[in-house]
């Protein structure tokens, strides 16, 4: 099951970085967005990581321009229908990742493998919209992608074992680490890391240590990169809540409630650094 030619629906932060790693492996891709003003942002980015790149002297601008031209840009999905592998890395809502799977199940050829890029949602749930079930497939990349190493590639109820395979083999020609996670709410990584992001959450709402404590405690003591509340702000933290209420959906058990704090922020509008204010202020 030979992969060539990629389509990616949706062009912001995941999309574009999931873009820009496959043309950098060779592969032709196209990159896919309701409005030509998404493209031309996401391809921006794309251009800024790569023009980042030369300057540093990772890439020479030959090596830049040969990435950017094996990218085109697609504004309708049925450019999907030469595709040998679909990435959706849509807004991460379970209506319109069906809505777009129903889609791309009577457009893309009948080899072609769908992938989500969903860090949460159920692959199963979404492949049962499509007459290719066993064709369906997660592939969660890490934020940023073109720094972040791991892929989860998750397997639903009927995947392939050739699907998941050359999904595999395609993650190692990317240069990531790809490690196999059965369908469960947070598959492992966001089953691991949110709950913990909750727990300091709660920390903070019980008044047991300020917001630069709990996360100098978990940088200096833990060695984390950076605190579980600054991260928070920098995931998200209306994603942080929606990724636990479906880890307390799925799952059935108290341990994964969303503290009533990180609800309230999330009412507020505070949503991390996306919108200026979360835990912690950001400047433009």
């Amino acid at each position: 099951m030979a992969i060539q030619k990629v389509m990616v629906v949706g062009a912001g932060q995941m999309g574009s970085g999931i873009a820009q790693v496959c043309a950098q492996a060779g592969f032709d891709v196209k990159l896919n967005d309701m409005k030509q003003e998404f493209f031309d942002r996401g391809l921006g980015v794309i251009t800024k990581n790569l023009a980042r790149d030369v300057e540093k002297g990772r890439k020479t601008e030959e090596e830049k321009e040969a990435i950017l031209g094996r990218i085109t840009m697609s504004l309708s999905l049925e450019d999907a229908q030469d595709a040998d592998l679909v990435i959706e890395a849509a807004t991460e809502n379970m209506e319109i990742k069906q809505s777009i799977f129903r889609d791309l199940d009577g457009i893309a050829p009948k080899h072609a493998i769908l992938a989500t890029n969903t860090s949460s949602l159920p692959i199963t749930e979404i492949a049962a919209v499509t007459k290719r079930p066993e064709h369906v497939i997660g592939m969660h990349f890490m934020n940023p992608v073109p720094v972040m190493k791991l892929v989860e590639i998750i397997r639903g109820l009927a995947t392939a074992d050739e699907v998941y395979h050359a999904v595999e083999e395609m993650t190692r020609k990317l240069s990531k680490t790809p490690v196999e996670v059965n369908d469960f709410p947070g598959f492992i990584s966001n089953r691991i890391l949110l709950p913990m992001i909750n727990e300091a959450i709660y920390a903070l709402y019980e008044g047991v240590a300020s917001k630069d404590a709990i996360d100098d405690v978990m940088k200096l003591g833990m060695n984390h990169p950076m605190g579980p509340l600054t991260l928070a702000d920098f995931i998200g933290l209306d994603t942080c809540l929606s990724i636990m209420e479906i880890l307390h959906e799925g799952l059935g058990d108290s341990k994964y409630r969303p503290c009533p704090l990180l609800r309230k922020y999330v009412a507020a509008g505070w949503l991390g650094k996306k919108s200026g204010r979360g835990f912690y202020v950001y400047e433009d």
